[in-house]
């Protein structure tokens, strides 16, 4: 998990810091610390959404970046000293980016952390392939039983393989309204929300 050098807080944000409660997080100001590989960081930013699938994980915008992380802010051992700031948030409606692919080419564009798929494809061949409800139990919704049909895959545990031969697991953590077809899916390896639109295309 890379960031840029952050400014300095002011002396008083800390002081007005409140005890985080995960049931009340949405739309607030918070900040940790983050140790990875020896190195130990700061973040602030505003909790966007927590997800129904995973109640453990938080969607969060962080400050300087144009982009959405999956954090378990409350049991990823990377993640110490959160706390909840006082100060208001100005605009909570965040505009999340939809890039079209890993990141553009030249220009010094941020790579991007909604990444956008065609994904039919994949799906067709077998490359994407969602895993069967016995192997993941543990992780349907709680109104959901085993073995009830669904139209979503939220809920649903994926596999994919990439070009290198590289298998990937994840879960499909969110189905977009206005546009059935696209799921958010976060994998087990990876921060990012990737989204794909499971159309086919030809």
């Amino acid at each position: 998990m890379s960031k840029k050098k952050g400014r300095k807080r002011s002396s008083g944000e800390l002081s007005d810091a409140l005890t985080p409660d995960p049931n009340t997080l949405l739309g607030l100001r918070i900040q940790h610390s983050w140790r990875e590989k020896g190195a130990l960081t700061k973040w602030k930013g505003t909790v966007l959404d927590r997800l129904s699938v995973n109640t453990s994980l938080f969607m969060v915008k962080y400050d300087g970046f144009d982009c959405v992380y999956g954090i378990e802010l409350f049991s990823d051992e990377r993640v110490s000293n959160l706390q909840v700031l006082t100060e208001k948030v100005v605009n909570n409606k965040i505009k999340i980016p939809h890039g079209g692919g890993a990141g553009g080419e030249g220009g010094g564009a941020p790579d991007p952390v909604l990444y956008m798929y065609q994904l039919w494809d994949d799906y067709k061949d077998g490359d994407l392939r969602i895993l069967p409800e016995a192997e993941n139990k543990h992780l349907l919704p709680a109104d959901r039983k085993p073995g009830e049909e669904t139209e979503s895959l939220v809920g649903k545990q994926v596999e994919y393989v990439t070009d290198k031969g590289v298998k990937r697991t994840g879960l499909v953590i969110y189905q977009v309204p206005a546009k059935p077809s696209v799921y958010y899916i976060k994998y087990d390896d990876d921060f990012h929300i990737h989204v794909y639109d499971l159309v086919k295309t030809s």
